[in-house]
């Protein structure tokens, strides 16, 4: 009764290799006795399978096939013997061999080694080498040598079935350009199951109809058809849906979290001048940060051009200013100040938002997502183009526990259990703190940026006024890595189709 049913359900390119299935055992051997294409074959023995009808197994191969030279010399005959059929009659020079037997350069002078190895020639030097034929020569030419009947051979085939004398031809040949290519491929091979055994015994009908077409409904001829079953339970391919990018569905998800919290995403443009990314943040002109390893520096526009607020900060940088601040001393660079960089923090665009607020707007809360650049060599922490998480808060009475809690909230949806803030430095906040979170996996607190409050240095000039304003940047695809459980941050962008498809949504 099985066997009736499983015959019954057979598709017809089940059907069209199900004869041939005691002759072989090999896909390629069995494309040929079908008559079918290799993908209809591989289809019908992979049903086959799922019915148990057959056993697949397969075995990774070195392969032998033939180059182009391979193909060539197998048709018009190796370069060794077109040259002694050119000699045989008479001594002939390079010049004439070349013409005589379509020869080149390069298969001259092997033809010239190969066979002085073999003493089939003589060679005499005037102002130009001739060659004449010797016996041995003669000899070699009488008789068909072991290489030329290894091109003749039906290619490809398996290495490891190569006989003793084959397998002096392939190493003779195989050192040659182009005449043999050896490759790896996956051999498929079958063997039939006790079910299948008997199943190849059935008489299968070749009358079965797959499908109920427009024609038999309107002719009426589908009731004397014999329709094939359909198995509902077998395994079919995997259909994936198009979805974006893992890490855009990440930053998403963060930019929702900042939003539901009453914050405005800020935006900015990726070249900035140092003013901005770093003067307006009272980091010093020859901190090394700003050195060419550390940062891109653009060279065309090489300048930018400074708002009106960069002579407060001169005098802010030089000696304080009005800020009680000594600043950092020395003489405050124009030029420097102009130079054009790509942003190395998000932090640029919290200064330039500081900028544009006035007293009455207060209190406001801003965020942003955004790439930076850093000139750093990339491993498994470290990338050169990285995506930072910025928040800044300007409130009058925020502290420093408003801080942690904004960080709590944030990293809490993120998936982490803890948040903790320990004393840190940074140029532009004071005080200053490193954020860790707990790791439950790894049951371990790992860093993962820094926070503080911004210094009166940087917010009475742009502000106009002091004002507390938290602060903190966060490097996003470390905080997100520990969720899929990536250990090198360079497989975020590795852009692995098959991790795509598979890996999970973030929260």
């Amino acid at each position: 009764m099985q066997i009736e049913k499983i015959a019954q359900n057979l598709h017809r390119l089940e059907r069209g290799v199900l004869p041939f299935l005691e002759k072989t055992t090999e896909l390629k051997s069995l494309v040929k006795e079908s008559g079918m294409q290799q993908v209809e074959v591989m289809r019908a023995l992979q049903w086959l399978s799922n019915k148990k009808v057959i056993k697949l197994s397969q075995e990774e191969k070195n392969q032998i096939e033939l180059g182009n030279n391979g193909k060539e010399y197998r048709d018009k005959g190796l370069p060794e013997k077109r040259f002694l059929i050119a000699i045989k009659d008479e001594a002939l020079k390079v010049s004439e061999i070349i013409k005589e037997a379509e020869l080149d350069g390069n298969e001259i002078n092997i033809c010239i080694g190969t066979l002085k190895s073999k003493a089939a020639i003589d060679v005499k030097k005037d102002k130009e080498l001739s060659f004449s034929i010797t016996d041995a020569g003669k000899n070699l030419l009488s008789k068909q040598t072991l290489e030329e009947k290894f091109l003749l051979k039906e290619f490809p085939m398996a290495l490891s079935d190569l006989k003793p004398e084959e397998k002096f031809s392939y190493q003779s040949l195989v050192k040659r350009k182009d005449i043999i290519l050896v490759n790896k491929v996956i051999i498929r091979t079958f063997e039939l199951t006790d079910l299948g055994k008997k199943l190849v015994k059935v008489k299968i009908s070749d009358d079965t109809v797959d499908k109920l077409t427009p024609k038999m409904l309107k002719t009426g001829t589908w009731q004397k058809k014999k329709f094939r079953a359909y198995d509902v339970s077998i395994n079919v391919p995997k259909v994936y849906g198009g979805k974006r990018h893992y890490v855009n569905q990440a930053m998403d998800y963060i930019r929702k979290i900042w939003l539901e919290l009453g914050f405005e995403e800020m935006s900015g443009n990726l070249v900035q001048t140092s003013f901005w990314d770093l003067d307006a943040l009272f980091v010093p002109q020859d901190h090394p940060a700003r050195e060419e390893q550390d940062t891109f520096y653009i060279k065309d526009p090489k300048f930018g051009t400074l708002p009106s607020i960069w002579k407060k900060f001169k005098e802010i940088h030089e000696n304080g200013g009005d800020t009680g601040s000594k600043g950092w001393g020395g003489k405050y660079s124009e030029e420097i100040a102009k130079e054009n960089l790509l942003r190395t923090h998000t932090t640029v665009l919290s200064a330039q938002t500081l900028s544009k607020l006035k007293k009455e707007d207060l209190p406001r809360k801003f965020f942003s997502v955004k790439k930076v650049f850093r000139n750093e060599a990339m491993d498994m922490k470290h990338l050169f183009e990285l995506t930072q998480v910025e928040g800044i808060v300007v409130d009058p009475d925020a502290n420093f526990q408003h801080l942690k809690g904004y960080l709590r909230e944030f990293f809490t949806k993120m998936g982490y259990a803890d948040v903790r803030i320990r004393p840190g430095h940074f140029p532009y906040t004071e005080p200053s703190a490193e954020v860790e979170v707990y790791d439950s996996s790894r049951k371990q607190w790992i860093e993962l940026g820094g926070s503080g409050i911004f210094r009166p240095e940087l917010t009475k000039p742009l502000l106009g006024f002091e004002c507390p304003v938290l602060a903190w940047g966060l490097g996003m695809e470390r905080t997100i890595a520990e969720y899929w459980n990536i250990k090198d941050i360079r497989d975020l962008y590795k852009n692995d189709l098959k991790q795509i498809r598979e890996m999970k949504f973030y929260i």
